[in-house]
């Protein structure tokens, strides 16, 4: 019987040159890539591309894996600050479209009626600053404790706990305002 080998192993053996160990760490966390950048994305085509371009440059970014963390938390690491440097592209790219006359503000038209049909959680994660959409996609949606959380986003964990507590709040209104409104 063998032996299935750990986070740590893969990466020494893929960076040693065995391609075996990087399709097996590609394997094993290619949904935790890809969950993680459709939660903080919210939208499916992005989170794919996104995953793709991690996927893609990992042998490269594992160079700069120090062990001082689990592969795990630095891989959430990695696909947090990728995230966050593909929205300040978005937003860049928005703020440099404003100004194109009717053709854009049609398209910026059909784009947030999308948005406002998507489902509610979907809702709820983008009306959301980025942070807590952050903390919220590694608490909830991936299970990390405070304190994981806090690791990977930088931050202590009592940030993490009033980040889920303000959370909440915007959750509350949102829900009663759709409540009032139906």
């Amino acid at each position: 019987m063998l032996m299935e080998r750990d986070d740590l192993d893969l990466v020494t053996d893929m960076l040693a040159g065995d391609a075996d160990a990087f399709e097996q760490l590609l394997s094993r966390h290619y949904d935790l890539i890809f969950r993680l950048a459709y939660r903080l994305l919210g939208a499916k085509d992005a989170a794919e591309d996104l995953t793709q371009d991690i996927c893609a440059s990992l042998p490269t970014r594992l160079t700069s894996f120090r062990r001082e963390a689990k592969f795990t938390t630095w891989l959430y690491r990695v696909v947090n600050n990728a995230a966050i440097d593909q929205l300040r592209r978005k937003k860049s790219q928005t703020k440099a479209a404003d100004g194109w006359g009717d053709v854009e503000r049609d398209r910026q038209a059909i784009a947030a009626e999308q948005t406002a049909n998507r489902i509610w959680l979907d809702q709820a994660m983008n009306s959301l600053n980025d942070e807590h959409r952050q903390t919220l996609a590694l608490t909830l949606g991936e299970g990390l404790s405070h304190a994981e959380a806090a690791e990977v986003l930088g931050v202590s964990e009592g940030t993490i706990s009033w980040r889920m507590s303000e959370i909440k709040k915007a959750l509350k209104r949102l829900h009663e305002e759709e409540e009032r409104l139906t």
